[in-house]
């Protein structure tokens, strides 16, 4: 006779002491290990927003809502890939500013482990760029790939820095929002749905995620040469960091620290860190 068992789902104190422990134990890590598991989570951000653009291929004959959704849905496989490989993440890792709150991590260190993960995604996402640059991904479809990343590239340079910012917040407030909402998964299927829902509204939606700008807009840099020798209007590196990257990483800060990290945790403080 097999055994049968009933997993119960974490409870959310028990999330919040799950998340506050992983988050710490992430940030004592070496630096070589921060630094490859970040070069990871920017690696699997990058392939799923190069999923995010093949499917918008032709996709203008779908209504456009469906035709965003499709996109949100397989973008989601890049931080599916992300949390079940524990790899390291810029924009979760904004909640560990819950081991400041409880006084496990000085600013100094909160701030170099915060440095260190940006820096591997942007190491991450720039492989996956080079890959698909000399794979020549982007002639796929008679170019129309191309044209695709040009495209949203160049829409995502065009938000004021206000806008940029507001997108940003909203951005990783879902996306922490869904990395917290898995560790209450007990299998790997749990986890996952999990995080599709999440992911797919952000994507869906328009928000914007500072690691998966890391690949889009320096993707399109590269590229706009063959496929738009006449340049594409404020794509360039300078208004790609100004206009982008900035808010957006700030955004990010707020909505996955601030209104998701810093939130529960004060919501449902661990115990153990009652009388700090």
């Amino acid at each position: 006779m097999s055994d049968e068992r009933t997993i119960a789902m974490a409870t959310p104190a028990e999330m919040a002491r799950l998340v506050q422990d992983t988050m710490l134990y992430k940030a004592q890590a070496t630096v070589p290990r921060t630094l490859l598991l970040s070069l990871t989570g920017g690696g699997y951000i990058a392939l799923g927003f190069v999923f995010y653009v093949t499917t918008q291929v032709g996709a203008e004959a779908l209504p456009w809502g469906v035709a965003k959704l499709l996109g949100g849905v397989v973008f989601s496989v890049g931080l599916i890939l992300v949390v079940l490989t524990g790899a390291d993440l810029f924009t979760s890792t904004t909640m560990t500013l819950m081991l400041k709150a409880s006084g496990h991590l000085s600013w100094w260190k909160l701030l170099r482990h915060w440095g260190l993960v940006y820096l591997g995604n942007a190491a991450g996402a720039l492989t996956i760029v080079a890959l698909m640059v000399l794979g020549g991904v982007q002639h796929s479809a008679d170019g129309a790939w191309g044209q695709v990343v040009l495209a949203a590239a160049s829409h995502k340079l065009d938000h004021s820095f206000i806008e940029a910012l507001a997108l940003g917040v909203a951005c990783n407030l879902l996306v922490c929002l869904a990395v917290w909402a898995a560790f209450s998964g007990r299998t790997t299927t749990d986890k996952i749905m999990a995080l599709v829902g999440p992911v797919a509204l952000f994507v869906a939606t328009g928000f914007e995620h500072s690691v998966a700008n890391m690949f889009l807009v320096p993707l399109a840099i590269f590229i706009q040469p063959e496929l738009a020798p006449a340049g594409v209007e404020h794509l360039g590196w300078w208004t790609f960091l100004t206009a982008n990257l900035v808010p957006v990483t700030l955004g990010n800060i707020i909505g996955g620290g601030l209104m998701i990290g810093l939130f529960y945790w004060l919501v449902f403080r661990p115990k153990r860190d009652a009388g700090r």
